[in-house]
């Protein structure tokens, strides 16, 4: 992810500079990659004090840069922002500025949802393959039956792209994303969310798979009783979750593609990279991609995820032992109110 996140970043900065002429802008090819590090720093930061809180809590070297990370990622960000009005220059001041945003900008698309990919990732392997699977599947068949089938334009930013093979590639995707869901589901190592065991050191993707991962019979209505002649039907819950991310994939999903392609006519370029023999830069394949991995972040938090124990646990033995008493208290406290423990019960 980072390797690609890296590249897509190259590409889209490197049509800046072309585009403004800004070569010999002064300090600003190693502003642009600055600003990137330290975006990736606060990023990266956040996710390993997230996940791997009890292998920090073991490092003391590392405590102070977990603990005063955001700190540090402001005065990073500071430093570079300081540089950069130092290198302004009277006869550059407006490109200067114009790269300055192209910059953050360009931040905000790959680095950003580059980070709620990792996200996703430790979610599950699923949210993370049936997504980007979806949007591959959905840009293969939306191209067959455009070729066989095409005759009414879809979009002017896309000339190539009809109504035919917009509604023959949705109803491809939803029917593949549903069947590889269910190979997916069958498997711990796809359906448990990545977990970092400090005992042995490595991620482990071992569990009891929840309730959407857990076969489950479904009564069919009664239109779909009488074409198929079945009842019920066994499936997984993420099935149906599925159909969401699929139908996201077919629909949404390619105005990340459409966007690309006014960028690019905007700028009177074809790709954004030759990177890829026929196919243009790797940005020319992501376009889509990020914005898919957007929307699953924000389809999990929304309508999948729920409190986590195991979170909260570390989080509380970071604490020190003061504060884990107090917290003890005042839970106990509660489950007395509740009538959940006895108040003569003793801890």
């Amino acid at each position: 992810v980072l390797s690609i996140q890296v590249k897509c970043y190259h590409e889209i900065i490197t049509i800046g500079y072309r585009v403004y002429h800004s070569y010999d802008l002064p300090w600003f090819r190693s502003l642009s990659w600055y600003f990137l590090l330290c975006v990736n720093y606060f990023f990266y930061g956040e996710t390993v004090a997230d996940y791997f809180a009890t292998f920090v809590q073991r490092r003391e070297q590392l405590q102070f840069l977990i603990r005063y990370h955001r700190f540090i990622s402001f005065a990073l960000y500071l430093t570079g922002f300081c540089m950069f009005v130092l290198s302004l220059v009277k006869k550059h001041y407006r490109l200067q500025f114009y790269m300055f945003a192209w910059t953050h900008v360009t931040l905000l698309i790959t680095v950003t949802q580059s980070h709620l990919v990792i996200q996703n990732l430790f979610e599950g392997m699923i949210w993370f393959l049936v997504p980007i699977s979806s949007v591959i599947c959905n840009d293969i068949t939306a191209y067959i039956f455009g070729f066989f089938f095409g005759r009414t334009p879809l979009i002017k930013l896309s000339p190539k792209k009809t109504w035919e093979g917009f509604i023959g590639g949705f109803f491809s995707t939803v029917v593949f994303g549903f069947i590889f869901s269910y190979f997916l589901a069958q498997h711990q190592y796809f359906v448990c969310p990545v977990e970092y065991n400090s005992e042995t050191n490595r991620f482990v993707t071992e569990c009891e798979p929840s309730e959407l991962f857990q076969m489950k019979k479904y009564s069919l209505p009664p239109l779909l009783q009488a074409v198929l002649g079945w009842e019920t039907v066994n499936m997984y819950p993420f099935q149906m979750h599925s159909i969401a991310l699929s139908t996201f994939a077919s629909l949404i999903g390619p105005f990340g593609g459409f966007f690309a392609s006014g960028f690019k006519r905007a700028f009177k370029i074809k790709d954004f990279a030759d990177t890829i023999p026929g196919h243009g830069g790797i940005m020319d394949r992501f376009d889509c991609q990020y914005l898919m991995a957007t929307f699953v972040h924000v389809y999990i938090t929304s309508f999948i995820r729920g409190p986590n124990p195991s979170k909260l646990l570390k989080q509380l033995l970071i604490l020190q032992p003061e504060q884990q008493l107090s917290v003890y208290k005042t839970l106990k406290s509660h489950l007395v109110e509740k009538g959940i423990l006895q108040p003569s019960l003793r801890g």
